[in-house]
């Protein structure tokens, strides 16, 4: 454990510096995909989860009502000091998910929210293998923009033209972890559900500068993507002169098992 690679992909680092704007302007989850989740994994009174990459602990306190005793990992600085204003009660540990700072057999269940992506796969199977339990499970959830939306197709067209070939590829094909006939996990589950995020323009202007593409720019440019943005939203006739937007979202949940392993008790 000790010895594994603590590396981030450089884009993370973005974090560091929109880490307000993260906890501001990012959607929450929605209460029916963490109550399937919790069912899945099993969570509840007794039960201990570890979440991997637990940001500003926005999924981490929606994972509260569950009652499972949390435990939140994170490798970015700036996400952490504002975890530690967001979620004082709940302990968090700097390391990143190839390199978890706990020992074997820890954990009831461990959980990543928008964050696997940005995991490398193969060494994050293997330590949360090494952390869970035998017969524990691993709970993978994203939000994705729904694009049919106008203005949402603004926000990544806008995104697309910074990550670059990069960025677009990133994070493709991690499912092929979970095929590989080696992996300590068995076969995904997934199920989706609807979502929805209210907020004023200002707060969807905060939303992309929170993307982690942008947030990595120079200052200056970070100017004109959110004057770029904000110009947008008052030329779009779905939302001129509205106060408070709405965007839809899909809301993914994955979940899995940990497969028996020679000398588990």
């Amino acid at each position: 454990m000790a010895g594994r690679s603590r590396r981030t992909h450089p884009a993370v680092r973005g974090f560091d510096r929109s880490a307000d704007a993260y906890e501001r302007a990012r959607p929450g989850y929605p209460d029916a995909a963490i109550r399937y989740l919790g069912r899945a994994l099993g969570l509840g009174p007794g039960r201990t989860v570890v979440e991997l990459g637990s940001g500003t602990g926005k999924f981490t306190r929606a994972l509260a009502p569950l009652g499972a005793a949390r435990l939140a990992v994170e490798p970015t600085a700036g996400m952490r000091e504002v975890f530690a204003r967001t979620v004082p009660d709940v302990p968090l540990l700097d390391g990143t998910a190839e390199a978890i700072p706990l020992p074997d057999g820890f954990a009831d269940a461990v959980v990543a929210a928008q964050a696997f992506h940005w995991f490398r796969p193969g060494p994050a199977l293997r330590e949360i293998a090494r952390v869970l339990r035998p017969g524990g499970g691993l709970g993978l959830v994203w939000n994705t923009r729904d694009d049919r939306v106008s203005w949402s197709r603004t926000m990544s067209a806008i995104v697309r033209r910074y990550e670059g070939e990069r960025g677009r590829t990133h994070g493709y094909g991690w499912q092929a972890a979970f095929a590989d006939s080696r992996s300590r996990f068995e076969p995904l589950r997934r199920r989706a559900f609807r979502h929805a995020q209210r907020g004023t323009p200002a707060m969807f202007v905060e939303r992309i500068l929170s993307v982690s593409w942008v947030s990595v720019l120079p200052a200056e440019e970070r100017r004109r993507v959110a004057a770029e943005f904000r110009a947008a939203l008052r030329a779009d006739p779905s939302v001129r002169g509205r106060r408070v937007l709405e965007l839809p979202y899909t809301t993914e949940v994955f979940w899995t098992r940990r497969r028996p392993a020679p000398g588990d008790r």
